[in-house]
């Protein structure tokens, strides 16, 4: 389906302050910096991940340990896709026993992510807490799941599409609100 773009929501200077904003707020939430570790999910996820780690070291000086999680083979949708989806690498270095664990994706919608990412890691162990962190939180949720930090909530209607752009994917910052040509 071919789309166009409806709204420009963020450009590269307001995502750069939702990152600051989710990087203190998750310091603040878990005071103990050494017990804390960082996951992305798989794709976008994961680089949103890495700059909040970065944001980290400069405000606290603490290297947080990141894992990248593929939920691929999680998803409760996988019989409905003509095609399988391919499988991308899932690499969490460190123990997650006892550790407070913070989940990062880039949108969160139904939720049917998220609750296959919590899948994922209850496989590999038992973390001490397990928190949301969600660059842009678009609503229309089919699960009770809601992100314990968010860069941004974005009501959307369920035709439209949030694109979060990124500098290392896709050469620049900024998130738009995409909807289906003819509307």
């Amino acid at each position: 389906m071919e789309e166009k773009i409806k709204a420009k929501i963020m450009d590269d200077k307001k995502m750069k302050r939702a990152l600051q904003r989710l990087a203190i707020e998750i310091l603040e939430h878990n005071r103990e910096a050494e017990k804390l570790a960082l996951i992305g999910i798989q794709t976008r996820g994961v680089h949103i991940a890495r700059r909040i780690q970065g944001l980290v070291k400069e405000l606290e000086g603490v290297d947080i340990p990141l894992g990248i999680l593929d939920i691929t083979m999680f998803r409760d949708d996988l019989h409905m896709h003509e095609h399988q989806p391919a499988v991308k690498k899932t690499r969490i270095d460190f123990p997650i026993e006892d550790r407070d664990i913070v989940l990062i994706d880039d949108v969160v919608f139904t939720g049917r992510t998220i609750r296959a990412a919590m899948d994922s890691i209850f496989e590999l162990g038992r973390p001490a807490t397990l928190q949301l962190a969600a660059f842009i939180d678009r609503g229309h949720r089919e699960l009770p799941i809601c992100p314990d930090f968010k860069g941004k909530y974005l009501p959307t209607s369920r035709r439209e599409r949030v694109k979060v752009m990124l500098q290392e994917i896709d050469g620049k910052d900024q998130v738009l609100i995409m909807e289906p040509k003819g509307f």
